[in-house]
C-alpha cells in the first residue's frame, strides 16, 4: 500500500485549506488512521485520528479548527483545516496508528504566513 499527501500550499492566517491522503488500496477500512505535522525543527506529532468505527481525535492545538475524514470509496482521507495559524506550518503526512503502515513519504507542505 502507498499514501501519497498532496493538497498543500502557502496560506494567510485564519484562511482554510484541504489536505488529502490519497491511497493505493483499501486501507482506511482497517486501519486507524492519523494525519501528522512535522514543523520546522520539531519533531513530528500526531494531529488527527480517524478510527475504524468512525472515531474522531484531535490534538489540543487543533482541536475545532481541523476536521478529520474518509472517502473509502474514494480510497482518500482528507484533513480540513480551518483558521489557520502560524504554528500550523509544516508538513503533512498520513499514516497508521500507532504502527506505521508505510514509510515516510514526503508529505505536502503547509505554510500558514502571519
Amino acid at each position: 500500500v502507498q499514501l501519497q499527501a498532496s493538497g498543500g500550499g502557502l496560506v494567510q492566517t485564519g484562511e482554510s485549506l484541504t489536505v488529502s491522503c490519497a491511497a493505493s488500496g483499501d486501507i482506511f477500512r482497517s486501519n486507524v488512521m492519523g494525519w501528522y505535522r512535522q514543523a520546522p525543527g520539531k519533531q513530528r506529532e500526531l494531529v488527527a485520528a480517524i478510527s475504524r468505527g468512525g472515531s474522531l481525535n484531535y490534538a489540543d492545538s487543533v482541536k475545532g479548527r481541523f476536521t478529520i475524514s474518509v472517502d473509502n470509496a474514494k480510497n482518500t482521507m482528507y484533513l480540513q483545516m480551518n483558521s489557520l495559524k502560524p504554528e500550523d506550518t509544516g508538513v503533512y503526512s498520513c499514516n497508521c496508528i500507532p504502527a506505521l503502515c508505510v514509510l515516510w513519504g514526503q508529505g505536502t507542505l503547509v505554510t500558514v504566513s502571519s
